[in-house]
């Protein structure tokens, strides 16, 4: 094992017991679609979502290093935003969180029950990092980025760590890659398990900036906010450490895209046929999955979140 991957993987260990009074252990389940299938049900984590392991890692780390922040910022299309607010609230301090105006409604509602302060007036995709570092300017508050964190990558692959000591026989992971956050901390989990478990990214097609980046062996951006279902993997960008785990130090296998159609039809696989409430960030691994996409092996899928926009998966569902 790299010198690289034994300090982070060793950190990612570290991570699990930080946040363990704080996080469910979410369930490693079958399914009769296939028998050598297994789902990281990350739709049954507090706040729906996969993030509160790298947000509470982030934030107690934090803590442990001091100085005590005044409070933490964020930028998010919803599910970052509730893991940051509920961290925040957990440890007595107050949060700020950008986002866009056409956000998901029920995020945004569920990110302000938690007690954070939202701002959605004139954030948009497109300008939300520049006003995050004008406010966190004016504010005087701690960052906690999405993904290009070490603090938040290793908390994230905490998931991967608890499926494949759920179930150590895995011979692929995958797990959906927007700004690269969960996809890099899967890397750093799996690898330091054993070279043999191959780790897949899954992307909309409208948004493959990851998979662009994978072929020329550097960050490649789009030039604009991706139209796609997977509202929360509508970044340009992966990050820089993301990078680095991922293509840099060659941790991820392979990126694969999957269409509008593929991510329409696993959502409604999940909820017909899995019976899990999967948005459809969450559902595309399941997308490439039954797409033939991932290969052959037993696989385990990380379903990262259930908090869908429920006018649009009404329609997905009743689509002839």
């Amino acid at each position: 094992m790299s010198d690289f991957l034994d300090e982070h993987a060793a950190q990612v260990r570290a991570a699990a017991t930080r946040i363990r009074p704080h996080i469910r252990r979410t369930a490693a389940l079958s399914t009769d679609l296939d028998p050598d299938l297994r789902f990281k049900a990350e739709c049954f984590q507090v706040t729906g979502s996969f993030k509160p392991r790298g947000a509470f890692n982030a934030v107690l780390s934090l803590l442990e290093r001091g100085p005590r922040p005044k409070g933490f910022i964020a930028v998010s299309s919803g599910n970052h935003a509730q893991a940051v607010a509920l961290a925040a609230r957990t440890v007595g301090l107050p949060a700020l969180i950008l986002i866009p105006e056409d956000a998901n409604p029920a995020k945004v509602a569920a990110t302000r029950a938690l007690g954070a302060e939202v701002m959605q007036d004139g954030i948009t995709f497109a300008n939300r990092e520049q006003r995050l570092h004008e406010v966190m300017a004016e504010r005087q508050l701690t960052l906690v980025h999405p993904f290009d964190d070490w603090d938040v990558i290793h908390g994230q692959g905490t998931a991967a760590l608890e499926l494949l000591e759920d179930e150590p026989a895995l011979e692929v992971i995958a797990t959906p890659v927007g700004g690269g956050g969960l996809l890099s901390g899967t890397a750093l989990a799996a690898k330091s398990r054993g070279a043999s478990v191959r780790v897949v990214g899954v992307e909309p097609e409208a948004a493959d900036d990851a998979y662009r980046s994978w072929k020329a062996g550097s960050i490649q951006k789009l030039d604009h906010s991706p139209a796609t279902l997977a509202d929360g993997v509508r970044t340009t960008a992966i990050g820089v450490r993301n990078f680095e785990v991922m293509f840099g130090q060659g941790l991820v296998d392979e990126i694969v895209t999957v269409s509008e159609e593929e991510i329409a039809s696993a959502v409604a696989l999940a909820w017909t046929r899995l019976h899990l409430a999967l948005e459809p960030t969450g559902a595309l691994p399941l997308a490439a999955y039954a797409s033939g996409k991932l290969g052959r092996g037993r696989t385990g899928l990380v379903f990262t979140g259930g908090n869908a926009n429920l006018e649009t998966v009404a329609t997905l569902l009743t689509q002839p």
